[in-house]
């Protein structure tokens, strides 16, 4: 009998030096069951929207031979071109940023593209931002659903998007299947312990839009690289509550520390979420 759930690998969670199909033979061997491909601000990570019809076929090519499929997409470029910048050109980039996201993830039968939840990153937001954001949000919103995309906010660590609800209020605006929520668990407890709120309540604020859960440690004000179990994230109540909410994608995000063996680092993570999960399950 299959599993009732996946449970994927954060693409950063390897060394950047390794080659794609390395990357997959990795997570399978680790124990995953699909990869997350992380598209993020650098020059080097958005020069993957541009892949020729060969390479991207070289991309199909790996996950047949592997029997290894990446799933999903973590969509961080928009930290450099936010939807909501103030400047038409860095606005229109990031545009462009999000069509060729969802060509790649139409290209190469990708399913979920996790897109930030910022109307900007690197200057302060304000009514023209949010403004802004909405409106390119609507366009994007429409790119997917002619491509048959799911775009899904991620909760981030920043005031504008760091809850659930947060993110509802957009996808309660747009209205579209093809816009839903794809928690970050540790920054939405992050969020739950500076509003002195309950986080497994804002987890159900996204009934019925939740498209999967990013599975991520945090600790009170630190949003990144906190190793599994020794945060604050209570991993066995999250993940009963998304189990119960009918969240059937799990995502591992942590990144590769080249001061640890990383590849034991892979399997012992592994095990330690899918217990988690597993119990969840069973309830």
């Amino acid at each position: 009998m299959s599993s009732p759930y996946l449970l994927g690998l954060y693409e950063k969670s390897m060394p950047n030096n390794i080659d794609f199909r390395q990357k997959l033979n990795c997570a399978k061997e680790a124990g995953y069951d699909f990869l997350e491909l992380s598209i993020d601000e650098t020059d080097e990570k958005l020069a993957r929207l541009k892949w020729t019809p060969l390479e991207k076929h070289s991309v199909i090519r790996d996950m047949l031979d592997c029997d290894f499929a990446v799933r999903s997409i973590c969509l961080s470029g928009h930290r450099r071109f936010p939807l909501g910048h103030p400047d038409r050109a860095i606005r229109e980039k990031g545009l462009d940023i999000m069509a060729g996201a969802i060509d790649l993830d139409s290209d190469l039968g990708i399913r979920i593209i996790q897109i930030a939840g910022y109307d900007v990153y690197y200057e302060p937001g304000n009514e023209q931002t949010r403004k802004l954001f909405g409106e390119n949000l609507q366009k994007s919103v429409e790119l997917a659903s002619k491509a048959g995309v799911i775009l899904a906010f991620e909760t981030m660590e920043t005031e504008f998007l760091n809850t659930v609800e947060k993110a509802m209020y957009w996808v309660n605006l747009i209205g579209s299947p093809y816009l839903q929520v794809y928690p970050d668990s540790g920054n939405i407890t992050n969020a739950a312990v500076r509003y002195e709120t309950d986080v497994i309540n804002d987890l159900r604020t996204g009934r019925g839009h939740l498209a999967a859960l990013h599975l991520k440690e945090s600790l009170p004000g630190v949003f990144r690289e906190v190793p599994y179990g020794t945060g604050h994230v209570d991993f066995s109540t999250m993940t009963k509550a998304a189990f119960s909410l009918g969240v059937r994608r799990y995502l591992a995000e942590f990144w590769y520390n080249r001061h640890s063996n990383w590849e034991k680092e892979l399997t012992d993570n592994c095990q330690y979420l899918r217990t988690f999960v597993d119990n969840s399950e069973r309830v």
